[in-house]
């Protein structure tokens, strides 16, 4: 049986954002800046879902998982691009590269069906209000979060070793700032046509499944919240789910514009600008859009705020 060299690449050259040596100290500011209100944004929304009693409802579940997958993918990528900026050479071993793109897949993929979960809670909040508690149990929630987590799981361990098992040529310089499946096949001289049909079938049902999920939620939400006869109803119906939605429009015309504009569009700095935005800007934003768009969550930090100061 023929075996893959292994050895002919033991770490990747990554290109990072810019080559001018000018930008280098304002980036690594500017995304220092944005990484640790990302950390401290989503660990904030995690920690204050967790402890106060008034968040113990599925919305707040939904919404302190997707700070966490948040968190995640931002941390996958954001320390690393960090280190580059300051090291004298912008390399990332063959192992760690690995585990980079398994946790990045993983995280990314997560908040796609989490976001999907979020759309069926608001849909069952404003649609169905009497039979909340009932439809939305603990345990549903736990299912709603527990299978994509499983899923996410496998998926990114298959892409992740079907990649990796195969032979990358002396070339290893990757044309983005982390470990990503696009740039790493380009790079590969074994025969790609089973990893690619694995990605693009994977990315399309998550992508296209998610999204489906999403729209038809928000359809009946829309028409339940058009049936309501007082200005007030739907003012408060449109609150509800003001946030996640908006959410929801930022991510996944990320995603859209990224993936699916057409090949003559496509540029390698357009892909940089697209995801540092999907992978650093918007896991900072999500935490902003809840807090200052969220009653809820204004009043308990506030108070919490208050608290430790008092």
């Amino acid at each position: 049986m023929e075996k893959h060299n292994f050895t002919v690449v033991h770490e990747f050259i990554l290109k990072g954002i810019t080559s001018r040596p000018e930008l280098q100290a304002p980036l690594f500011g500017l995304f220092l800046i944005i990484y640790l209100i990302t950390v401290l944004g989503n660990l904030g929304m995690i920690i204050l879902t967790k402890v106060d009693h008034s968040l113990q409802t599925p919305m707040y579940f939904f919404l302190r998982n997707l700070a966490l997958t948040d968190l995640g993918y931002s941390t996958a990528v954001g320390p690393k691009m960090l280190v580059n900026f300051v090291a004298e050479k912008n390399t990332i071993s063959y192992y760690l590269c690995a585990i980079q793109l398994t946790f990045f897949l993983f995280f990314i993929g997560s908040e796609l069906f989490i976001l999907s979960a979020m759309s069926y809670d608001r849909y069952v909040a404003i649609c169905n209000p009497l039979l909340y508690t009932v439809v939305m149990s603990q345990r549903v929630c736990q299912a709603l979060v527990a299978i994509p987590y499983l899923y996410c799981s496998f998926v990114s361990l298959l892409v992740t070793l079907k990649i990796f098992s195969l032979s990358f040529c002396g070339y290893n310089i990757i044309n983005l700032f982390y470990c990503d499946c696009v740039p790493l096949i380009s790079l590969l001289c074994s025969d790609t046509h089973d990893v690619e049909l694995i990605i693009m079938t994977f990315a399309a049902f998550d992508l296209m499944s998610s999204l489906l999920f999403v729209l038809v939620s928000y359809l009946l939400i829309f028409i339940a919240i058009l049936r309501k006869k007082s200005a007030e109803g739907r003012c408060k119906a449109f609150s509800t789910c003001g946030s996640h939605l908006t959410v929801v429009i930022v991510f996944y015309g990320t995603l859209i514009f990224m993936y699916v504009q057409p090949k003559s569009s496509h540029s390698s700095e357009n892909d940089k600008v697209s995801s540092i935005f999907y992978t650093l800007v918007i896991p900072m934003l999500n935490p902003l859009i809840y807090s200052l768009g969220n009653k809820d969550v204004k009043q308990s930090t506030w108070k919490k705020i208050s608290y430790v100061f008092s």
